[in-house]
């Protein structure tokens, strides 16, 4: 049984290009020091000592970052290349994560977490567009799903050195890791990859001569919304999730660390196998949108339930499934939707859904919080859940 499932975990990594495996690994690294993030909340409020209130206006400047720069990547991506875009990106943010240690007052701090994050995004939407160019359609789902699985053990290595650190160094040590790693990360990039890698074939033609916009794409646009709040849900548990592990159940750090992990570590395991199944039925990438949706808006009915540790396990493990089922097959809707038109414009606006989640998703929730309390909350966000669920169950229905 162990040898059979170890083979099939194994099969469903084959026929993959080189160029996808040496993205993943710079991915990888560059993940794996992306540890500042789930500990911003605490950072904020516990070594700086700001208000809820205060953090949650720190968290919009994070969300405006994550626009400005997806937008930005997605110009420098058409008008210059995917490669230069990740070189300037992963530089650029890696000496930013290093400075903005050194901030301490509310206005420098919403100025240097807007700046890095903007710097850091211009990859997102580089990164999409480079794996289209080595990719095919058949195996373009996997292909997503090794690189989510490269960003996903880097979070789960991540957060739990993580908290190893901030117990053991202190918080500023997170910020030399996170720029250290995106700075080794551009070396790598610099070393392994070049644009005359990339494969020139009749899809980029194609689109070429077409040049329809995204926005003018109704159905995608729908989509967008969709995943707007998709990752409005989503995002608690990078956010408020870690302020009541802390505050509601108080747990110490290094444990907030692990259990974030573990939703790292449960989607390595799962993710490949799964959707080298799922893909192989040749469904519609909208039902598993859908049963992604659903099973996020079990994780937060798990804790309303009680007061149990258990739960968050519970919770992180349903939210875990349902990252493993919506995000592979929303990346390969976005890539393959964006053949009607301009790549680079259609990944932005795919990122740039994100992005706007997290301008509104950090500070309503720690405001939600703030005002009606942890359950009231999570009431709301499942409804967010199944409000989204519906939209991807409406685009059965379109083209």
């Amino acid at each position: 049984m162990i040898k059979s499932l170890t083979r099939s975990y194994i099969k469903s990594f084959h026929g993959l290009p080189s160029e996808i495996w040496w993205l993943s690994l710079i991915t990888l690294i560059n993940r794996a020091g992306t540890m500042v993030i789930p500990f911003l909340s605490l950072y904020l409020t516990q070594d700086k000592g700001f208000s809820l209130g205060q953090v949650g206006w720190i968290m919009t400047a994070f969300g405006l970052g994550s626009v400005i720069g997806a937008y930005i990547g997605g110009y420098l991506t058409d008008k210059v290349s995917a490669f230069a875009a990740m070189v300037v990106s992963l530089g650029s943010s890696g000496l930013a994560y290093i400075l903005t240690q050194f901030s301490n007052d509310f206005w420098s701090i919403c100025f240097m977490i807007f700046l890095v994050v903007m710097l850091a995004d211009i990859f997102r939407p580089a990164s999409f567009v480079a794996l289209r160019s080595f990719t095919n359609q058949q195996n373009q789902t996997r292909s997503t799903s090794l690189i989510r699985l490269a960003i996903n053990l880097g979070f789960s290595v991540g957060p739990a050195l993580g908290g190893l650190l901030i117990y053991n160094l202190g918080y500023a040590s997170l910020f030399w890791v996170d720029g250290l790693t995106s700075i080794a990360s551009m070396f790598l990039l610099l070393f392994v990859l070049h644009p005359s890698r990339s494969k020139k074939g009749t899809d980029e033609e194609s689109l070429a001569s077409t040049h329809v916009s995204a926005y003018k794409d109704s159905t995608y646009m729908l989509f967008i919304l969709g995943m707007v709040l998709l990752a409005f849900a989503f995002l608690q548990y990078f956010s408020t999730l870690p302020y009541y592990f802390s505050k509601g159940y108080v747990l110490s750090e290094k444990y907030i660390g692990i259990l974030l992990g573990f939703n790292g570590l449960l989607v390595f395991l799962i993710e490949m196998p799964l959707v080298h199944y799922l893909e192989s039925k040749g469904r519609r990438p909208e039902i598993y949108l859908v049963t992604g949706g659903l099973l996020l808006l079990m994780s937060f009915g798990v804790l309303l339930m009680g007061h149990h540790v258990s739960l968050l396990w519970s919770a992180m493990a349903l939210m875990s499934l349902s990252e493993v089922l919506a995000f592979p097959f929303a990346n390969s809707f976005a890539l393959d939707r964006s053949r009607r038109g301009r790549t680079g414009q259609y990944m932005a606006l795919y990122t740039i859904a994100f992005s706007i989640a997290h301008i509104f998703a950090h500070n309503a929730g720690f405001q939600l919080i703030r005002s009606l309390g942890f359950d009231l909350t999570w009431w709301i966000m499942a409804g967010v859940c199944l409000l989204m669920s519906a939209i991807f169950l409406a685009l059965k229905t379109k083209d």
